[in-house]
């Protein structure tokens, strides 16, 4: 095994795994605490719509992603904001037309032969040295951002009202998270696919909340979780040459079965 760490394939996915174990683990906890979990979906499989725009223009994939996930986000919070009673119906839209438009057009991309199952289930493997740089800029913007206004963060992400009492722009702060998962979605894309990735954004954090006394920790604990996860996943993945995206989730699955089976008998 230790000799595979010479390879630079390996190298890059094990930076990649940290990388974006950080981020998930950070936004992951945002997700989780303000309930936007089926938000976040629907930005995931939105995302396929970028993937599509980028393969039919020739443009770089995470570029012309994230900035298709920005924009599909900044629609749906702007709905969420007047028209919330309608808002699992914008989803569905925005689900189903941006993966729509990603299929057409990549079916319509001349000469290129799409490999679905790589942005479906992940390519964790396939970790190039500019996606690395890619998920160290989004890193630092993220703590960049977090951090600085965390306890703003913090009290629209447990009391909106009162935030919005004590002079917090709550809209602008709801909007900023989403933002922020939206790209971390984009970055996770890679190490789990669309399928996957509110797993990887879940799980972790799902674990970490059992043993969380505050947001921090929370977003702490989930980031070691999701670096054992993902690294055991990768390899098992290595070892018996499937793919790395179910892998991890399916780690990360065992571990919250045991987490949740451990805390169903201590309460009796």
């Amino acid at each position: 095994m230790l000799e595979t760490l010479s390879y630079t394939f390996i190298q890059n996915a094990i930076i990649a795994v940290v990388l974006v174990s950080i981020i998930t683990g950070i936004i992951g906890s945002l997700v989780v605490v303000n309930k936007m979990v089926f938000l976040s979906g629907g930005i995931a499989h939105s995302a396929y719509g970028g993937i599509g725009i980028a393969i039919y223009f020739g443009l770089p994939m995470l570029l012309s992603t994230s900035l298709f996930c920005i924009f599909v986000t900044i629609l749906i919070a702007l709905a969420s904001y007047k028209q919330r009673e309608h808002l699992d119906i914008l989803i569905g839209l925005t689900w189903a037309i941006g993966m729509s438009i990603g299929i057409i057009l990549v079916d319509l991309t001349s000469g290129y032969q799409a490999d679905l199952m790589s942005y479906l289930f992940g390519s964790l493997l396939a970790v190039t040295t500019n996606d690395i740089i890619y998920m160290s800029t989004l890193l630092v913007f993220i703590i960049g951002i977090v951090f600085p206004f965390y306890r703003e963060i913090l009290s629209v992400s447990y009391d909106s009202e009162y935030a919005t009492l004590r002079g917090v722009k709550t809209r602008f702060f709801y909007t900023l998270i989403l933002v922020l998962s939206s790209l971390t979605i984009v970055v996770s894309i890679k190490i789990v696919g669309l399928i996957l990735v509110i797993a990887l954004l879940t799980i972790p954090v799902y674990i970490a909340s059992f043993f969380s006394k505050s947001l921090f920790f929370m977003m702490i604990n989930a980031t070691l979780l999701s670096i054992l996860f993902s690294t055991i996943g990768l390899i098992v993945s290595y070892n018996y040459d499937i793919s790395s995206g179910p892998s991890i989730i399916l780690m990360g699955s065992i571990f919250a079965l045991g987490a949740f089976i451990i805390k169903s008998i201590r309460k009796e």
